[in-house]
């Protein structure tokens, strides 16, 4: 679906994921860590820590067979997670800008108890 470029996962920006995410089966994956997701995080997306990511594990139930768009709060961690993840199989891109250009976007952003939150 997402397919590689030069060599590496594709990205997308905030409305090319959020369209993605909405459209397809695709799931976003926020890989920030606990307190930065329950700050502000998009409501349909799927939370694992980069740090678990890379230490082996496995993706969230919701992501398992799906391609995944990673999401981080500017790009650089997400970016990582999307090579991480395309080694293991995964079609993956990530989101350019991250959580920060989704807000900017005008994207939602909700915290842990799903009022609007605020992107730490």
């Amino acid at each position: 679906m997402f397919g590689f470029l030069r060599g590496g996962p594709g990205r997308l920006s905030p409305a090319g994921a959020h369209a993605r995410t909405n459209e397809s089966d695709a799931v976003l994956l926020d890989v920030r860590e606990k307190s930065e997701w329950q700050a502000g995080h998009a409501p349909a997306a799927v939370h694992l820590p980069l740090g678990s990511l890379l230490a082996g594990a496995s993706l969230p139930r919701a992501a398992q067979g799906r391609p995944v768009v990673a999401i981080c709060r500017g790009g650089h961690r997400s970016r990582q997670a999307a090579k991480a993840l395309a080694g293991r199989g995964v079609d993956v891109v990530d989101v350019r800008g991250g959580m920060t250009a989704w807000r900017q976007a005008g994207l939602p952003v909700v915290d842990g108890r799903g009022m609007p939150g605020t992107v730490a």
